[in-house]
């Protein structure tokens, strides 16, 4: 791989999927310096227009000036790509990424669930590419609009050593840019530790009518299922070889109280007709945990439910 120029702030950083976790990340490391363009759809013109507005529990914000695009035609090549698609689309980063790609282009997933680091490797090399995990509760509410109302730290990783330097430098942008960010030693492990939280609260969330997390944790039936799911798949992953630490549940479950009514992304697109990524956050899970020999039995039913709720959604569109 090519060596991406000196100094990190001067990279050129291209952000796909400018929903709520791309406009947000993006226009945080913006504001703080960074060479950022955006690759839009819907809100294109506006953005364009009146820029980004960002709601945050850290502080609210406004960024005037985005290099909002329409193509990725009309980028130009980046240094560092982060994927922030929703993983449903990723078919179509076979034709949105090589007009972005130069010799030493890294690319970054800050997507949900496991597989994504696979999928990029299969096409790109392992050496181009970065994983992370973002620990965040963060909604798009309106066109250019992102309300950011609880956490928002982030985990980076790289697949070979050819991209440490790399992950430790975008961990460095992001921390200069406001963003608590850390050099993951294994992305992978940090991925299960954050699917402790998404498998129950986003599938419970859709499974039981389109509901937000306190009222998941106000019913004593439905809290007492998230934390059965999350021994589950905290046992699946320290099969797999990713220990999780003590008193995670417990942790999670007392994070989740103080997000209030938070409404979970995928429960969102679900109830708004949209794409659901079920294989990412609950099929691959599943899959790896039987593998390995891991009794699932209620992500099992669970996985099976979204399934089934999503097809008779999508047969009603």
């Amino acid at each position: 791989m090519e060596p991406l120029p000196d100094p990190p702030e001067s990279w050129r950083l291209a952000i796909i999927g400018s929903g709520a976790v791309g406009c947000y990340y993006g226009a945080k490391l913006a504001r703080a310096g960074s060479r950022v363009s955006f690759l839009m759809r819907s809100d294109l013109a506006h953005v364009r227009r009146h820029g980004l507005d960002i709601r945050s529990h850290l502080g609210d914000f406004h960024l005037p000036a985005v290099h909002a695009f329409g193509s990725t035609d009309d980028m130009g090549p980046a240094d560092v790509v982060i994927i922030t698609l929703k993983t449903t689309a990723n078919p179509a980063l076979e034709t949105l990424l090589p007009p972005l790609l130069h010799p030493g282009t890294r690319i970054l997933t800050l997507q949900n669930g496991l597989g994504n680091e696979e999928f990029l490797a299969a096409r790109w090399g392992a050496d181009r590419v970065l994983g992370g995990v973002c620990f965040t509760c963060i909604n798009r509410t309106a066109p250019g609009r992102v309300e950011h109302t609880a956490q928002g730290a982030l985990a980076l990783g790289s697949l070979t050593p050819a991209s440490h330097a790399t992950a430790a430098a975008m961990a460095h942008l992001f921390e200069r840019a406001g963003v608590s960010c850390r050099h993951a030693d294994d992305v992978t492990a940090v991925r299960w530790r954050k699917l402790v939280w998404n498998i129950p609260f986003n599938g419970l969330a859709i499974a039981a009518g389109g509901i937000d997390t306190q009222r998941i944790l106000d019913d004593p039936a439905l809290a007492t299922l998230a934390s059965r799911l999350m021994e589950e798949v905290i046992a699946a992953a320290g099969l797999l070889g990713y220990p999780q630490p003590d008193g995670l549940v417990s942790d999670q479950i007392a994070a989740t109280r103080t997000m209030t009514a938070y409404r979970p992304s995928s429960m969102i697109d679900f109830v708004e007709g949209r794409e659901v990524e079920t294989e990412a956050i609950w099929g691959e899970p599943l899959r790896r945990a039987l593998a390995a020999g891991a009794d699932m039995p209620r992500l099992t039913m669970l996985c099976a439910l979204i399934r089934s709720l999503v097809a008779q959604r999508r047969a009603a569109l």
